[in-house]
């Protein structure tokens, strides 16, 4: 498992762009968030795709952003928080 390169962030470059607008969230590196002063949304990539690594609680839950459904379902519940 190795971080997310740019050619695997231009893949969700529509999430990324919906990220910035999330109140709270600060892009510190290209695809890489903080909420307050702590690391909170990352990006992974393995031979099974594309995931997000985000911290809902205390660690950091890994999910799978590889179809425009799962990018819309990680939006939502990131906006609720």
């Amino acid at each position: 498992m190795r971080h997310a390169t740019a050619e695997g962030l231009d893949q969700v470059e529509p999430m990324l762009a919906q990220l910035r607008l999330v109140p709270g969230l600060v892009e510190k590196n290209r695809g890489t968030f903080y909420r307050k002063s702590r690391a909170f949304l990352h990006f992974h990539e393995d031979p099974s795709g594309l995931h997000a690594d985000v911290r809902f609680n205390e660690e950091f839950e890994r999910v799978r952003v590889e179809s425009d459904a799962e990018q819309q379902a990680l939006l939502s519940r990131i906006r609720t928080l």
